[in-house]
């Protein structure tokens, strides 16, 4: 689980950006699998994960908007 930096995600690539929305939303969904049997160590991963899955969908639309 990896936080990336504003300019960093946009220096990403379309396909980059896939690809790390897809391996993210996974990530999520077992986050969210984990809090749901026991209780997670940390929960606040859980609302940071999904605003970084939704920052990387926000700069895949603009990027896509664009061409």
């Amino acid at each position: 689980w990896i936080v990336m930096k504003n300019s960093e995600i946009k220096a990403l690539t379309v396909e980059e950006l896939i690809e790390k929305i897809s391996t993210e939303t996974d990530s999520y969904g077992k986050l969210k699998f984990a809090q749901a049997i026991t209780p997670i160590e940390n929960p606040m991963k859980i609302r940071e994960s999904r605003r970084f899955i939704a920052k990387l969908k926000t700069e895949l639309k603009a990027k896509q908007l664009a061409n």
